[in-house]
């Protein structure tokens, strides 16, 4: 496992990367997977593909509305499937969900077909981005920050497998996340090269 903590100076966005599989951005909600997963393809010259929209295109509704319609064990499958579709489609980065990653399936097809990479975050910068927000339906609950901390400790264990790490501070921007992700992957010239 590598894990990338400094900065590095901005990389132009061109194609002068050649990436040989789908990077799977993991880890909790409000880590900057979207984001973060928007400006590496960007940065790459390669799709973006997010398993929550795509889950969400396919149904015709909000993940809370399947949350709330047909519970979450229904929607892990769905997530699963997705997952496998989108690991077998154009090469590119991937942003999942934040428990995608801990259904050992999910894992081990993400091993197999692409690389993970865990935007990790404290707990504090966690709760600083998604306590004003109303579109985490597993924070619906009496004690958001207390479910969040609940969550945090079981899955931050998992997270830990991922192949890659890139540390999320709160504070750095997202193109210098980018930067860190590029370096993390740089160290696995079978996922990333310089052209």
């Amino acid at each position: 496992m590598s894990e990338i903590k400094h900065n590095t100076p901005n990389l132009d966005t061109d194609a002068g990367f050649a990436l040989h599989k789908t990077v799977v951005l993991v880890g909790m909600m409000g880590a900057g997977k979207t984001a973060v997963g928007r400006a590496l393809a960007a940065r790459l010259g390669v799709p973006f593909l997010d398993s929550d929209a795509e889950i969400e295109s396919a149904a015709n509704m909000t993940i809370p509305e399947i949350f709330e319609r047909d519970g979450e064990p229904f929607f892990r499958a769905k997530e699963s499937q997705v997952i496998g579709r989108l690991l077998d489609e154009e090469k590119g980065i991937l942003s999942t969900g934040g428990g995608a990653f801990l259904a050992e399936h999910n894992r081990a097809t993400i091993t197999e077909r692409g690389v993970s990479v865990w935007l990790r975050a404290d707990l504090e910068v966690l709760w600083n981005r998604v306590k004003h927000k109303d579109t985490r339906p597993l924070l619906r609950t009496a004690d958001p920050y207390a479910t969040l901390r609940g969550l945090y400790e079981q899955r931050v264990p998992v997270y830990a497998q991922a192949d890659l790490i890139a540390e999320s501070d709160g504070v750095t921007s997202i193109e210098n996340m980018v930067n860190r992700v590029v370096d993390a992957l740089l160290t696995r010239p079978d996922v990333l090269e310089r052209k």
